[in-house]
């Protein structure tokens, strides 16, 4: 949520950077509404001083043995100024009401550093780590593979529960186990917590975070009990602190948690139908800080290439892309998103995504910390990363690691999380389709 006296004080700027951001709203309205709420806000002090003296006098009076004649006249004009408060009241809710859901409805500014442009055409590489491998052979995208060697099962995922969910069985789904774990350790030695939490959250965590109320059609939810499962662990490790007051003396703090994470993918018919690109359900580890708005840039950068890290561990090629500012995401002030290669695709695609959302996020759950010496609290920067997506990671092993003959040949780093397996091949199983072992 932007900080009202921003649009007070700056309203044709902000007006100019939504347009970038190829978003329009009626922000002169909005400044009405937020100089009526003001003026209302006004008139309700000046009727509560009133009634605070009167009653005052009452009490005055009523000691020094005065006329009850008097103190009734002023009692009943304390009634009168409590009725004229309660309309008041009711008025200033309605409006308060209609500008803070125009405020949720706000995307954050976009930072001064963040190229200009309207969509990802725009986009601008900032940096590249490997080299796309060069097959003699035109290689196999990872849903043939995964199913020739028996690992991956779209058929009975959709028969079980619909499109766009897999099984992984035998290797496969200890590679998905073997990424998930590495990873954790991975993050962990750049001194990010871990933190296992619930993956149903509330409504006040969703807004929070700035998922509702634009995305709601994208979320699961449980109409029951207003449960949503989580889109991302970005919306639980940041409700961590909710409404809290950290010491700046704590800061940064940075966790990490790895969730299955949930999306109705609303909007995508037609595009990832095949594999594992675009799922309802997948597990994602997660890297977040909370930072002082100081240092918040200097960690984006750090958080980045932790996220990076983990790409070069597994030795896979990618390169590093700013978005624009048409391509940012509802919260995010600037992101970079990290995109691997994918042979079969002949093309990088994102991997994870490296946010900062400054005191956006904070704005709205309350986040605040307070600086040495005491002096007033502020808002928390809040940054996210994905460190990774973990089967956007099978994805690239699989493609990237491929032979002639199917087989899958594990990282090397990855191979001690395995259980010392190297290669993945077909082996015969009860059904005849392969439950991808090593030999």
């Amino acid at each position: 949520m932007l900080d009202i006296r921003i649009l007070r004080e700056h309203l044709e700027q902000v007006e100019a950077a939504y347009l970038k951001r190829g978003h329009r709203t009626d922000l002169a309205s909005l400044a009405q509404r937020d100089a009526a709420r003001r003026r209302l806000q006004r008139e309700l002090d000046a009727l509560k001083q009133q009634r605070n003296q009167t009653s005052e006098t009452i009490a005055r009076l009523k000691r020094a043995g005065e006329s009850p004649g008097e103190i009734d006249r002023l009692r009943a004009e304390t009634q009168q100024l409590g009725d004229a408060m309660k309309a008041l009241e009711a008025a200033w809710q309605a409006v308060d009401a209609e500008v803070e859901a125009a405020l949720l409805a706000l995307p954050n500014l976009p930072h001064d550093s963040v190229p200009q442009g309207r969509d990802a055409s725009a986009n601008v590489e900032v940096r590249r780590a490997g080299s796309p491998r060069r097959f003699a052979f035109t290689p196999k995208p990872h849903w043939e593979l995964g199913e020739r060697l028996g690992i991956l099962d779209f058929e009975r995922a959709a028969r079980m529960t619909g499109s766009r969910f897999a099984v992984y069985r035998g290797a496969g789904a200890r590679l998905e186990r073997a990424l998930i774990n590495f990873m954790l350790a991975h993050t962990g030695e750049h001194g990010y917590t871990e933190i296992l939490p619930p993956a149903l959250v509330n409504r006040a965590s969703l807004i929070g975070t700035g998922q509702l109320p634009k995305f709601e059609e994208d979320l699961f939810r449980l109409a029951a009990e207003d449960y949503f499962l989580i889109p991302t662990a970005e919306v639980p490790l940041t409700n961590l602190h909710r409404d809290e007051i950290l010491a700046e003396a704590d800061l940064p703090l940075a966790y990490t948690a790895c969730t299955p994470c949930f999306r109705r993918e609303a909007g995508s018919y037609g595009k990832d139908v095949r594999g594992l690109i675009r799922q309802h359900q997948f597990n994602k580890v997660e890297i977040m800080m909370f930072t002082t708005p100081e240092d918040s840039y200097a960690a984006l950068e750090r958080l980045t290439r932790h996220a990076e890290s983990i790409l070069v561990a597994l030795e896979l090629p990618y390169r590093v892309v700013a978005l624009c500012v048409g391509d940012l995401g509802f919260a995010s002030a600037k992101t970079y998103d990290l995109e691997v290669w994918l042979p079969a695709e002949n093309a990088y695609r994102e991997i994870s995504s490296c946010s900062n959302f400054e005191a956006f996020q904070a704005r709205r759950t309350g986040i605040r910390y307070r600086p040495a010496g005491g002096k007033k609290t502020e808002f928390v920067h809040t940054l996210n990363g994905s460190g990774l997506a973990v089967g956007r990671t099978v994805v690239a092993i699989m493609e990237n690691g491929q032979a002639e003959d199917g087989s899958v040949t594990i990282p090397k780093a990855l191979r001690p999380y395995m259980g010392g397996m190297d290669v993945i091949h077909k082996t015969a199983s009860i059904s005849g389709r392969g439950t991808g072992q090593w030999k």
